[in-house]
């Protein structure tokens, strides 16, 4: 049988000397320890505080609540905020690294709608074999996009066919396959002169077949890359250009579309590391958007920030099997005691 003991919090007093002097009056008080000036919790309940804002998406006031009747610690949903500010000061040389190891690396992106008190914002999402990164921008546009990834990134994007995404070369791109076959389902459903033409695209099940069977290690790589730029690559681009001159405006746009980035959707054929779909960069939004179904957002940039630091370090800790509230507990205790962060970039 297990239990669950009662929580009894530890309480550190600091008792300081205070003097005056006889003759000037003068008052002289005995200074506080620097790890404890400004400071009424341990790093340990800051993490515990900011995963249940942070990871577990509650409001400001519940988790206080939980606070007071869990863990014995009363906080006023105002102590909660001032907590989340410490907890992004701790996190944000953290995050500053994970960012720039995002930036060197392929990465699968992805962003969803997010609002900022009253204006519309967007979380944007970049995930990597070992590392996940959110950003929150008031802009969908080009800028965000080279926030988060970098100027200077020279990697292999997967995403959807967002405009956004134009601005990568078509050889550092590869186009969602999984957004390529609702489109091409899509197309059969409309029950059009285009039906034919997704009947005929839908060979891209067989290209998921064998890809698959990469990954499991029953086809060789090689194999697969053969197949795809000499088997499927042809008759993908012959459907689409059949289907640019159909009868059905929406099946032809698409197609037109396709035709337009058809380099794009054979990267991952050719090079290592890359995935055919962005699934990868869509699981990763689905704790942002539960948290703006919960709280509408955040109301300021500071709330944006802690956000951001918050889903990076839980969903990083999540990929590489770590426990979040020891890694941020860390990043807390660095800040207090002015030493080294712990990283989430994996050491090889």
């Amino acid at each position: 049988m297990l239990e669950l003991p009662p929580i009894k919090p530890v309480v550190t007093e600091y008792c300081r000397h205070r003097l005056c002097c006889s003759r000037c009056q003068t008052r002289t008080c005995a200074p506080l320890p620097p790890a404890v000036v400004g400071a009424t919790c341990g790093p340990r309940l800051q993490a515990a505080v900011a995963l249940l804002t942070g990871a577990w998406r509650l409001s400001k006031r519940t988790a206080g609540w939980v606070c007071h009747h869990l863990l014995g610690v009363p906080l006023s949903p105002a102590e909660v905020c001032g907590v989340e500010r410490q907890v992004t000061q701790a996190l944000a040389p953290v995050v500053a690294r994970a960012r720039e190891h995002v930036q060197s690396q392929p990465a699968n992106v992805d962003e969803t709608s997010w609002s900022e008190g009253r204006k519309k914002g967007w979380v944007w999402a970049a995930v990597t074999a070992c590392v996940t990164v959110f950003l929150i921008r008031l802009s969908r546009g080009a800028g965000s996009l080279r926030d988060l990834l970098g100027a200077g990134h020279d990697q292999v994007v997967t995403s959807d066919r967002f405009t956004t995404y134009e601005v990568l070369p078509l050889s550092r791109r590869q186009v969602c396959w999984a957004h390529l076959r609702r489109d091409f389902q899509a197309m059969i459903d409309r029950r059009s002169a285009g039906s034919r033409v997704g009947s005929g695209l839908l060979l891209s099940d067989a290209v998921f077949h064998d890809w698959h069977r990469v990954r499991d290690g029953t086809l060789l790589r090689q194999t697969f890359a053969f197949r795809a730029e000499n088997w499927y690559r042809p008759d993908v681009r012959a459907a689409l250009e059949e289907g640019a001159a159909c009868g059905c405006a929406k099946t032809a746009a698409t197609c037109r579309e396709l035709l337009a980035v058809e380099p794009a959707l054979w990267t991952f054929a050719r090079v290592a590391g890359v995935e055919p779909t962005n699934n990868a960069a869509e699981r990763a939004l689905r704790g942002p958007v539960l948290w703006r179904k919960g709280s509408y957002g955040t109301d300021s940039a500071a709330g944006s920030r802690f956000a951001e630091s918050m889903l990076t370090a839980v969903a990083s800790c999540q990929q590489q099997g770590r426990d979040v509230l020891a890694f941020v507990t860390a990043c807390c205790a660095a800040l207090r005691h002015n030493t080294v962060s712990p990283s989430l970039i994996p050491q090889s």
